[in-house]
């Protein structure tokens, strides 16, 4: 399908460094489309999958161009969270955080607009396990699918919030790196999503410019000093990118430095600055690489910035929160013993963190609206547990669970949650496998089996 192109937006791009009419035309009008994914590094690697028509994204070292896009739900290993299905240019975050963060040490990161969840999974992939991430989307009806991308994932040190911007103020001076790929017009997607060209117009441009500035200003108290802000956008609009980064510098008390990053010329990456303060971007056109519209810059809070105060609420601790001994003793078989977690009581469900982040999400608790936190293990009914979903699917299960591999019928059938047929001399809890990668939970019971893939989980299709 090709793409007509505003011509308000063909306009106002005149003069952009690194944009070329002609070509850029051309390409929205070819009706091409590239696929891309990005590996698990904690569950698969390439030759697990049944794509063999792949070539690697030079900006990320998970990150792989497929040569078709084939039915990714009825893969059963997208539903293991062996890979996520992302936008190539977006996998850029990955090569601006190497370049400006130690991620051997631990780090505080927080995703401000993170649904579906493609740059909290990359960035949980990228972070030491005694790191803490939060994983936060404004809107709450996409707050569920965000939390459903990061179980799928696995990983126990991050927390989902449905908060607004303004709220992180609770949290001064908290985090080590903030990313914002913020809500934005969306002319860079007009390739991938031809119906957004008609809700494209000069005037929303404008409106999303000053939700941005409105954004940045509400989260930038949040930010250590020393930290590192990463702002994106998928839009080509000047005043939604490089005027942004102006207005940041503008504002002293933010004390933001632009920092500059390092691409090779053979990657396709414009680099810009404003016309202001001469701020670095990296825009990506897809006439000039294998991928969407996207920009990306990164800036750096001076050490001596103005202080918003130091945060009142750290060293909480409630230990009537963990787990009983004998508690820990019925669910300590379901996990690796080679992490250190604590496992705790939320709600009517037991859950598990790395010890270290325990006291972190009792401070988040205290001032956020928390979704979803760690890896939910189970409920504990009379010294009995009920695995969760979310368990099957974490890097934090053990490897000695009883497990039954499926073939890609049956694993298909497990999914739409129909009936299991299996020959076993299993019984009871035991996971459902696919090439190795767990699906989630089956229970083995005299003259049947029960399917305990989650119902809003299910495949639909047949």
């Amino acid at each position: 399908m090709s793409t007509a192109l505003p011509i308000a937006l063909l306009n106002s791009l005149e003069g952009v460094t690194g944009f070329d009419r002609q070509p850029f035309e051309d390409v929205h009008a070819s009706g091409n489309q590239v696929v891309s994914i990005r590996l698990n590094p904690g569950k698969a690697v390439i030759s697990d999958l049944p794509y063999p028509g792949h070539s690697k994204i030079s900006w990320s070292r998970q990150g792989y161009y497929l040569d078709h896009r084939p039915s990714f739900t009825i893969d059963p290993l997208f539903h293991a969270g062996a890979y996520y299905v992302q936008e190539a240019s977006s996998m850029f975050i990955e090569e601006a955080l190497r370049q400006t963060c130690d991620l051997s040490s631990p780090l505080k990161v927080l995703d401000l607009c993170a649904a579906p969840g493609g740059k909290s999974t990359l960035l949980q992939s990228l972070i030491s396990a005694d790191s803490l991430l939060v994983s936060n989307e404004v809107i709450k009806t996409r707050v569920t699918i965000l939390a459903e991308n990061i179980s799928k994932w696995g990983s126990a040190n991050v927390v989902v919030t449905n908060n607004d911007p303004k709220d992180f103020q609770r949290l001064p001076e908290y985090f080590d790196v903030i990313v914002v790929d913020a809500p934005c017009s969306g002319s860079g997607l007009f390739r991938k999503d031809p119906g957004a060209v008609d809700e494209w117009s000069l005037n929303n441009v404008a409106l999303c410019s000053q939700r941005q500035q409105r954004i940045l200003t509400d989260i930038l108290p949040s930010l250590k000093p020393g930290g590192l802000l990463l702002y994106a956008t998928c839009s080509y609009s000047e005043s939604e990118d490089e005027y942004i980064c102006d207005q940041l510098l503008t504002e002293q008390k933010h004390g933001l430095k632009s920092t500059r990053l390092a691409k090779q010329n053979e990657w396709g990456i414009v680099e810009t600055v404003s016309k202001k303060h001469n701020a670095y971007g990296y825009r990506f056109f897809p006439d000039k690489l294998p991928g969407e519209g996207f920009f990306l810059s990164a800036f750096r809070k001076d050490a001596g910035a103005e202080s918003y105060g130091q945060n009142q609420l750290a060293g909480i601790k409630n230990k009537a929160l963990l787990l009983t001994k004998a508690e820990e003793e019925v669910v300590r078989p379901f996990v690796s013993g080679e992490t250190n977690l604590a496992f705790f009581k939320w709600k009517d469900e037991t859950l598990a963190m790395p010890s270290n982040l325990l006291n972190e999400l009792l401070l988040l608790q205290s001032v956020l609206y928390i979704k979803k936190a760690g890896v939910t293990i189970g409920k504990l009914i009379r010294q009995e547990l009920l695995p969760d979903h979310e368990l099957a699917l974490s890097t934090i299960l053990a490897k000695n669970i009883p497990s039954v591999e499926l073939d890609m019928e049956m694993a298909l059938q497990y999914l739409r949650r129909g009936d299991v047929r299996i020959n076993s001399s299993l019984k009871g809890w035991a996971l459902v496998k696919y090439k190795h990668l767990a699906l989630g939970w089956i229970k083995i019971l005299p003259g049947r089996i029960n399917n305990y893939y989650p119902k809003d989980w299910r495949i639909l299709n047949k």
